[in-house]
């Protein structure tokens, strides 16, 4: 992993281990990366979206007072095909791409004693807003007017059925139990990627757009949290990947991001939260977000938050089937 800023690392297929005793919990006081107001213009034009958003929300962090249960462990879920050793140690991912300005309030906690995990390296990566990946633009199947034009010519407009673009296919397990083998990448682009380190209080901020869609899985954002290494001048080096899995939007928000531009051109069928082969229906311990946002104007902008409790010691890649 390289960087020219601050570092990051990762996780497993199978079901989490649970080599620690999670039956007791405990409640502490702590941040859990509590949404604010979005302010920004109503334009979609997500990198200039966040001015002055850094100070609002280490605002926000430091004077939260809400009572933060200790979670059960998050669930484990495949890695998928498109992802990419950080190469981009950075917390706004937006590059130039267009779509509804989206800032990702993350924290990590130890599962067993609830204490927040500083020095964490986390990674996110996703589609953009009509379902293309940076780095695999020739295989991604998204829809609307920009889909690439040297994808095989017998794929749908969505993925090729019976495997859909990287996740397990229809009817395999739920609970995060699938997956799809590594894919090289087939271009040097890398929008809508990225990783940060956690603070102190085991969070940190990204600043990306709304991610959009494909054939066979539901709107959803890709998450690695790596342990024990060391953050240098070049990035992040070593340690264990703890956890691999992926944040999901309610069925309610992603009908309002459909009625925006460029969302509302894509011509790909969607699949709904509820019929996703990966999302386990487990609410925040299986990754869904907690999402403020105007709901008459989605367009604004969307905070998203969650606390992502891990087992350290554990390495969950989640790079085979």
């Amino acid at each position: 992993m390289t960087g020219n800023q601050q570092p990051d690392h990762r996780q497993s297929a199978h079901e989490p281990k649970h080599k620690k005793d999670l039956t007791r919990r405990k409640v502490v006081v702590a941040g859990a990366g509590a949404a604010v107001a979005v302010g920004a213009a109503g334009t979609l034009a997500a990198s200039g979206a966040f001015a002055g958003e850094a100070s609002t929300t280490a605002s926000t962090t430091s004077t939260s007072t809400a009572a933060e249960a200790c979670y059960k462990l998050t669930s484990e879920t495949t890695e998928g095909p498109y992802y990419i050793d950080a190469d981009k140690i950075r917390q706004d991912i937006t590059e130039d791409k267009e779509g509804i300005p989206l800032t990702l309030d993350l924290k990590v906690i130890d599962s067993e004693t609830c204490k927040p995990i500083a020095g964490a390296a986390v990674d996110i990566w996703h589609c953009d807003a009509l379902g293309i990946y940076s780095g695999y633009e020739a295989s991604s199947t998204g829809g609307g007017g920009t889909a690439p034009t040297d994808a095989p010519s017998d794929m749908p407009s969505g993925t090729p059925s019976g495997t859909p673009s990287g996740e397990p296919p229809s009817g395999a397990p739920t609970g995060g139990t699938g997956g799809g083998v590594h894919q090289d990448p087939t271009d040097d682009e890398r929008y809508l990627r990225g990783t940060w380190r956690t603070d102190r209080h085991g969070q940190v901020t990204f600043r990306t757009i709304f991610p959009g869609w494909y054939r066979g899985r539901c709107v959803h954002i890709h998450t690695k949290v790596h342990v024990n290494g060391a953050w240098t001048d070049a990035g992040y080096e070593g340690g264990n990947t703890c956890h691999t899995g992926q944040f999901f939007f309610d069925e309610e928000s992603v009908l309002a991001s459909a009625e925006v531009e460029p969302y509302s051109t894509s011509t790909t069928e969607r699949t709904t939260l509820t019929e996703d082969t990966i999302y386990d229906q487990s609410g925040t311990t299986g990754g869904l977000l907690k999402l403020k946002y105007q709901k008459k104007n989605i367009a604004k902008g969307v905070i998203g938050s969650i606390t992502m409790a891990v087992d350290p010691d554990a390495t969950n890649d989640n790079t085979t089937m």
